[in-house]
């Protein structure tokens, strides 16, 4: 199928027609080439819409499937399983193991996404053994990336590691550099996680160039925050709103609702090591809003931390104990690694409140 912006507006305007004149079989045949296409290059609205249109003729799994997929890629992950649950049950019905295998790893990104990360896990060990199953080289390399994600997720960088690497040289061995980039990605936010900033910065550097060959838009914007946080870490705060400033861009053109917000809490984090907490404010509550929206619990918890320690700075006591309560309720919910440490610092406010050192800003100098 043609992908240049003239070729695929043909084949768009041959599925309209499919659909108005009710031919079923050409309508989900374009639909699902079309969608395939569209979705490497994160036009996810385009998709949801010629997803729709398709199912208006009657369930068809590839449309829920990819429906189910820009959804999830903009912010709507309950909608987005629901559409998943439908794509798995026609699969299963139909014997098709190898889409069966991929719906499952989609429902598991999802509860990922939602923080409930052994839910995502039990997703994933289920398609793992389909793919070997069905020999799909580049789909099992796909699952380790996940598990490997759900692994550094809850802390245990040395198992993600593992499951990294198991998956790049497949990747490389079947020539999916999209994947490639991912997995690259994903290695570099390990050791991003682990303090080798210049390691991860490698990493990210040779993943960033590929993402914008295969034009996966979402990715790039994915890869310029992480290249952005490494800067912030070491200290470079130009270079690192550089890199954010390139992202939050490329995440509303393409509706990447969860990547705005982490950009967008990102820039607010630059900005409150800089000392202008106001400003630093303003971006994590432009932040908040989508995290609540999308499901993020994982994502609020950081964001609504990052406000305390704001309100704390300011001597505000009461607002940073409110939203440092949140944040535990959140990190209780996702069973997040920071639980301990979160709760360690909400009793040290509570006890600094209690031994009566105000709730208000600190009094003036002299």
């Amino acid at each position: 199928m043609a992908t240049d912006p003239a070729g695929l507006a043909r084949w768009v305007e041959v599925h309209r027609l499919a659909v108005a004149g009710r031919q079923v079989a050409i309508t989900r045949d374009v639909g699902e080439r079309v969608c395939r296409v569209l979705l490497r290059t994160s036009r996810f609205a385009a998709v949801e819409a010629m997803a729709t249109a398709t199912l208006t003729l009657g369930p068809e799994a590839g449309a829920f499937y990819q429906r189910g997929w820009a959804r999830s890629s903009t912010g709507r992950p309950w909608l987005a399983l629901e559409d998943f649950q439908q794509a798995l049950a026609i699969y299963q019905q139909a014997g098709d193991r190898g889409n069966e295998a991929a719906t499952l790893n989609n429902i598991g990104l999802v509860h990922d996404r939602l923080g409930d990360r052994q839910l995502a896990l039990d997703h994933y060990h289920r398609a793992l053994p389909i793919l070997r199953e069905v020999g799909d080289r580049a789909g099992e390399a796909g699952i380790l990336n996940n598990i490997g994600l759900v692994h550094d997720g809850l802390g245990d960088r040395q198992l993600a590691l593992d499951d990294f690497h198991r998956a790049l040289p497949i990747l490389r061995e079947v020539g999916d550099r999209a994947g490639e980039a991912v997995t690259l990605h994903n290695i570099g936010s390990v050791y991003d996680g682990l303090g080798d900033l210049q390691r991860a910065l490698d990493d990210y550097h040779q993943a960033l160039p590929i993402r914008r060959e295969v034009g996966d838009r979402a990715g790039e914007a994915v890869t310029l925050n992480n290249i952005g946080y490494a800067h912030h870490k070491l200290g470079d705060w130009q270079r690192a709103l550089d890199h954010f400033h390139q992202a939050l861009p490329i995440t509303r053109e393409v509706g990447y609702r969860d990547g705005e917000a982490v950009t967008l809490n990102n820039i607010g984090g630059v900005y409150d090591r800089l000392g202008d907490r106001q400003r630093a404010l303003d971006y994590y509550h432009l932040a908040l809003p989508i995290l609540r929206e999308v499901g993020d619990r994982v994502g609020e918890a950081l964001t609504r931390f990052n406000i305390a320690m704001v309100y704390q700075a300011d001597g505000d006591l009461d607002q940073a104990i409110q939203e440092l309560e949140h944040v535990v309720d959140l990190d209780r919910q996702v069973d997040a690694p920071d639980l301990e440490a979160d709760t360690a610092v909400l009793e040290q406010l509570r006890r600094q409140r209690a031994g009566g050192h105000g709730s208000g800003p600190p009094p003036a100098g002299p």
